[in-house]
């Protein structure tokens, strides 16, 4: 990895949308003032966990928090970290690492993936591409009330009553969002037999991307005065 400044991105939480920005390691996450990421979260232990380098990597430890971190929906308590892994400690889910670390990731995994094919048979890359899709499920450790929210029987209507330039912002917002998850339907791997649909790693992390993206839209939002 080699780069100890961390970036961190808020999917969900009472500080959805937040960024927190080449961080120097080590750094604390808590609710307690004097962390380095402080976040509102009554769930979260004062001082929840650290985040420090070793060698060229940055490792996560749990400082013996009350309710647990998950990296990836997995309960750690020591835990090497990737860019693109997700982080959830109480209500609150992290994204960690910025688009371009976590496109350079995907690149080299592409790389690895492709080194390794001409060692491989048909079969066996069947098998494999099977063992390393993620099944398409919104578990992210989150609380029960994100996948509530997640499943709302009834969407939202459109605001009336827009101007012209407002109307075609809220086109454009939502065609940008509809394009890339059209895509991400496409390019999708669907087993009726099943009863799964499963997308690769490249995939999922475009889908918390576009969680993060729309998460610090409706931070912006909330908070006119909060910079884009």
């Amino acid at each position: 990895m080699g780069d100890t400044h961390i970036t961190l991105r808020v999917l969900d939480g009472a500080d959805r949308g937040q960024v927190y920005e080449n961080l120097q390691a080590p750094i604390t996450i808590g609710r307690e003032e004097g962390n380095s990421v402080q976040l509102n979260d009554e769930r979260i232990s004062r001082f929840h966990l650290k985040i420090q380098a070793d060698q060229d990597k940055l490792v996560l430890t749990d400082l013996e928090s009350t309710n647990g971190t998950r990296v990836n929906g997995e309960d750690t308590h020591l835990r090497i970290l990737r860019y693109g892994d997700v982080v959830s400690l109480g209500r609150s889910v992290l994204l960690f690492g910025t688009r371009e670390q976590i496109a350079g990731r995907l690149e080299e995994l592409r790389e690895d993936g492709l080194s390794a094919t001409s060692e491989l048979q048909a079969g066996e890359l069947a098998d494999r591409a099977h063992s390393e899709s993620l099944s398409f499920e919104f578990r992210l450790g989150a609380s029960e009330d994100l996948q509530n929210t997640l499943h709302m029987p009834v969407p939202p209507k459109l605001p009336a009553q827009l101007t012209a330039g407002q109307a075609a912002q809220v086109s454009e917002l939502l065609e940008y969002f509809h394009l890339r998850i059209r895509l991400l339907v496409q390019s999708s791997s669907l087993s009726e037999q099943e009863q799964q649909v499963a997308i690769s790693l490249a995939q999922w992390q475009d889908l918390l991307d576009m969680q993060a993206q729309l998460a610090e839209y409706l931070r912006a939002i909330g908070d006119p005065g909060t910079p884009q």
